[in-house]
């Protein structure tokens, strides 16, 4: 073990690309790397956060990521495989979620910084942040306060993440840089390591991503996500057609619960992940009663069978007594082989929407939603739903009549078409 205060040195198994030997060279106070998928965003953030670890012996740093799950299931992950993978000794506190590093004595905390509040307190050498687009800006300000360990050799707040709009961030670091401040952008398709065991690794995601998703998380640019039209991948010619009901699949109902208007749609999804919305139920001033009355009306038995699906609040009370799943089961009952798929929780808005926009047009350019002409509802919200000005928030005030139909369409698409909705190169979700 080495005096108090010196350096100690450790060779490490890292050939780091182009961007990340830059954003380590970065003498700035605060600094960071902003990258696509797949641009080695969480091994430069652990590696940074190593190499401080050994700048400042016996000191305490901070890693954090917007959530728990998430900062064990990927950032922690990662650090502790650099750590096995090279021998470097150190020992967990599960208590305190601390790491002590052995060799210099030094800790690292691991704290959620979802609740900026709880971030004041001890000194800090360093802190590094994962995925800091999806971090509140008071979060990283709180941990700037943080930054004054007197005894610290190298003081340093860094983050790493991959492009989400024009927001605080961008502005931070990129667009109007504050004093102090760097940054490295990593180019598109410059991680050799990920290209050579999965050549076509960024072509499989262009069908998993709309167009201008793809730009920003495959190419890393900047867009501007918020505000317009949340459908953006909608076009009415090529989005819009007539289908027949198939009767070898079931048939999808997907229920919005609501008073006014009370919403679903009935689909139908193919093995090649293809969706067709048949039909749709839009009523004013009815209940989940009067939804069923009519679907039974117009899909009177179907041999394929049928599944229901709806949001989270399913479960709800109404007046009867009964939650809106009990009304359905109880209409339902001599319906054949009908299966309920009602959520414990809602996906995440922006993922859902994401998925949405990339079955209606795809990166590579194929169209996997097709919705019948008579769903004029359905067809009106892809066209008319916007976001909030200057936010990733969807609009729902502005009309009444809008958001139900495609949100009802939203979680029937996310559960069938996989719902894996991911954020940054570790697949993470944020929930």
């Amino acid at each position: 073990m080495g005096r108090a205060g010196e350096t100690k040195h450790r060779d490490i198994n890292y050939d780091p690309l182009p961007s990340q030997k830059k954003f380590h060279a970065l003498k700035n106070r605060f600094k960071g790397f902003s990258g696509p998928i797949g641009s080695g965003k969480s091994q430069a953030l652990c590696h940074e956060a190593i190499r401080l670890s050994y700048m400042n012996p016996g000191r305490l740093g901070l890693l954090g990521a917007p959530t728990y799950p998430m900062l064990r299931d990927a950032t922690q992950a990662a650090l502790v495989e650099i750590l096995e993978s090279n021998d470097i000794p150190y020992e967990h506190n599960k208590a305190e979620n601390t790491f002590v590093m052995l060799d210099t004595r030094s800790r690292i905390l691991f704290r959620p910084v979802d609740e900026f509040e709880r971030l004041r307190g001890t000194n800090l050498a360093w802190f590094g942040l994962d995925e800091l687009t999806y971090t509140q800006e008071e979060s990283w300000l709180r941990l700037e306060g943080r930054l004054r360990d007197p005894k610290a050799a190298r003081l340093c707040g860094f983050g790493v993440w991959t492009p989400k709009g024009y927001d605080w961030v961008y502005r931070k670091f990129i667009s109007d840089k504050v004093n102090g401040y760097g940054a490295v952008q990593a180019a598109p398709f410059e991680n050799r390591h990920l290209l050579d065991k999965t050549p076509d690794y960024y072509e499989r995601l262009k069908s998993s991503y709309d167009a201008r998703f793809y730009e920003q998380e495959v190419l890393g640019q900047y867009l501007s996500m918020h505000g317009g039209k949340v459908y953006v991948a909608f076009e009415r010619e090529r989005n819009v057609g007539k289908a027949e009901v198939d009767e070898r699949l079931p048939l999808l109902w997907a229920l919005y619960f609501n008073v006014d208007p009370m919403c679903s749609v009935i689909a139908q999804v193919y093995r090649d992940g293809r969706v067709t919305v048949l039909d749709e139920i839009v009523l004013s001033r009815a209940s989940t009663y009067d939804a069923c009355s009519e679907f039974l009306a117009r899909f009177e038995s179907h041999a394929g069978g049928l599944v229901v699906y709806a949001d989270a609040t399913g479960a709800r009370m109404q007046t009867t007594g009964k939650s809106d799943l009990a009304i359905l089961r109880d209409a339902l009952k001599n319906y054949g082989q009908a299966e309920f798929r009602i959520p414990m929780s809602n996906p995440v808005v922006r993922e859902r929407v994401q998925l949405m926009n990339a079955k209606l047009a795809a990166a590579n350019g194929e169209r996997l939603l097709q919705v019948h002409p008579r769903c004029t509802e359905l067809i009106r919200d892809f066209e008319q739903v916007l976001y909030k000005e200057g936010s990733g928030v969807v609009d729902k005030d502005k009309d009444p009549k809008r958001t139900h139909l495609s949100d009802a369409l939203g979680y029937l698409v996310w559960q069938e078409c996989g719902g894996r909705g991911t954020v940054g190169e570790k697949g993470s979700r944020l929930f």
